[in-house]
């Protein structure tokens, strides 16, 4: 299989730089990362790719039965970074990105030797203990909403996720990437990602790892960083002042600072 192709990886910056791999969240593709582009593309390896049934991946490799789990867009990752040859990359993931990142780094872990995980929730749903900004209830209905009339929710939930009232502009981009997305495979991601339970698997991490969370996110609250950073030991937390669940386009000096400054930090 032509793992480039399937996954239309994109491959830019600095050839002789250290990898960093750049993995969009549910219903974006690798665009969403163009703001963050120019600020490793001087020092990086930057790899781009979009998860098959986003963006302009090969949409015949799509399979319910391996993209139902997060592990199977994890083993996409690690296709790519071993077709590739990474060793030691910087995998740099948005929101469910982050879990898929974590299940790749322990996947593969002579490919991926850090994780930068962007607005993480390693479970939307909360439980004894935990919040995760969301009841049963809540994901429920979300999902019957989108499996039902999936560009209507992409209009509502896009201004939502975005977190960014003033700037429209915003949320209209990341409806229209809803919207460019196959919706049955949407569908599918959708389920696989809010109902996922992945806070076991962070005991796994055993690289540097940096949390990035939103001072203000409808999507992944103040408490879910914190949950995340206190399960990975040695990880960094940082608090963006930033408001929605993308910082990278609403904040993207902010982040990429962080990030860049992360980078830095690498041995």
């Amino acid at each position: 299989m032509d793992i480039a192709r399937r996954n239309n990886v994109t491959v830019t910056g600095n050839p002789h730089g250290r990898a960093v791999v750049l993995a969009h969240g549910f219903g974006c593709d690798q665009n969403m990362w163009r703001l963050t582009l120019p600020a490793l593309v001087e020092e990086y390896r930057v790899v781009l790719f979009d998860y098959v049934g986003s963006g302009r991946s090969d949409l015949s490799a799509f399979s319910e039965d391996r993209y139902g789990s997060l592990h199977g867009y994890a083993r996409d990752v690690a296709e790519v970074c071993e077709a590739l040859d990474l060793r030691d990359a910087v995998f740099v993931g948005h929101s469910v990105s982050a879990m898929i990142g974590v299940l790749a780094a322990e996947a593969a872990p002579e490919r991926i030797g850090a994780l930068v995980m962007v607005a993480p929730s390693p479970r939307y749903i909360d439980d004894e203990g935990y919040r995760g900004g969301f009841s049963a209830q809540d994901i429920d209905e979300l999902l019957a909403s989108l499996e039902s009339n999936y560009l209507g929710w992409s209009a509502v939930m896009a201004p939502v996720i975005m977190g960014n009232p003033d700037r429209p502009e915003l949320g209209e981009e990341l409806r229209n990437s809803f919207c460019a997305t196959d919706p049955d495979m949407a569908r599918v991601f959708a389920r696989t990602t809010f109902l996922s339970d992945s806070r076991d698997d962070l005991k796994s991490v055993r690289v540097p790892t940096l949390v990035l969370e939103c001072s203000e996110d409808a999507i992944a609250p103040r408490e879910v960083g914190a949950f995340v950073h206190r399960a990975i030991p040695g990880s960094t937390l940082v608090t963006l002042e930033a408001t929605g669940h993308c910082p990278h386009l609403s904040a993207p000096e902010a982040t990429n600072e962080a990030i860049r400054s992360f980078l830095a930090g690498l041995r």
